[in-house]
């Protein structure tokens, strides 16, 4: 056996283990290989990943949700000890569903990390109003055609981006913090009063 394939089955080993002990392993930035989150998950067919908080990323951390279309509250911690809790990320999943179609799809964990830094970064709660997580590709693409501000490809579809408003915030100063720290997509819409953030490449706009 290669060497490099020894390496790829020993980490797989190591994966599997944590995973059966329902933890997953907070990794540099909240990110973790999608395999390793979907084993976390136990999900075999989920194509994103867990969650991070406002702790700091070795640390306990949690985050507050609430959805303003279904009027759902979440306060959860959805990491302990430097490790994801799977529970936790499936109760992310549930409250940032499509709310027109209830379709649901795993959460990228570095976007709720997104989140908790900004927050932390302003000095208060994460505590979040949700506008739009989760968009099934039948929702995007309704909106795309009744407006040129949601992209085709929205990473929305692929839960790795969030509309929101932080409790306590201007949304101009969440936008301008989230810019600062360039860590994914920022969009400012003003006259709708919200954020988008995401997980993508750092790139700014105003909508």
């Amino acid at each position: 056996m290669n060497p490099r394939r020894r390496r790829i089955l020993s980490a797989a080993g190591v994966l599997a283990g944590l995973s059966a002990a329902g933890v997953m392993p907070v990794f540099a930035h909240g990110r973790a290989p999608t395999g390793a989150a979907d084993a976390a998950r136990g999900s075999s067919d989920a194509q994103g990943r867990g969650a991070g908080g406002a702790g700091g990323a070795e640390g306990d951390r949690s985050i507050t949700l609430i959805s303003l279309h279904t009027d759902e509250h979440l306060a959860v911690e959805y990491a302990r000890g430097g490790a994801y809790l799977p529970a936790a990320l499936d109760k992310i999943e549930n409250v940032l569903r499509d709310f027109r179609t209830g379709d649901r799809h795993v959460i990228d964990p570095a976007l709720m990390d997104y989140l908790c830094d900004a927050a932390q970064a302003l000095g208060v709660q994460p505590r979040f109003r949700v506008i739009s997580g989760y968009r099934s590709p039948k929702t995007n693409a309704q909106l795309h055609e009744r407006s040129a501000g949601v992209a085709q490809h929205s990473l929305h579809m692929e839960g790795r981006a969030i509309d929101v408003r932080l409790a306590g915030i201007d949304c101009a100063d969440l936008a301008a913090r989230a810019v600062q720290m360039q860590r994914g997509g920022v969009g400012y819409y003003r006259a709708s009063d919200f954020v988008h953030l995401d997980t993508g490449r750092f790139r700014t706009w105003k909508g």
